[in-house]
């Protein structure tokens, strides 16, 4: 379950507030002044979101190869124009 705390009380429980992560799997947003500042979770929580990025990003990169297959990239050109592009909006202004 998901709770929503302040800073404040956050501090002041920490312990409590481990052991219900540990314990309980209980997942705890942390808010300051209203606003959502960070998220305490289950440390097999954060693994399985940091392996699905992993699985995303390598099936992303995969796809964009192969819908690219064939294509020739002057990547030297392609920083060449980019430099001289930002070196002119320097000298304009724009």
């Amino acid at each position: 379950m998901t709770h929503t705390i302040t800073a404040l009380k956050a501090r002041q429980n920490l312990g409590e507030m481990l052991n219900r992560v540990w314990l309980k799997h209980d997942e705890f947003i942390i808010e300051r002044g209203g606003k959502p500042m960070a998220a305490v979770i289950p440390i097999d929580r954060l693994e399985q979101i940091k392996a699905a990025a992993r699985l995303f990003l390598s099936q992303s990169v995969r796809r964009i190869h192969a819908a690219n297959k064939g294509v020739k990239v002057d990547a030297d050109a392609l920083a060449d124009e980019a430099k001289h592009s930002a070196r002119q909006r320097r000298r304009t202004g724009r």
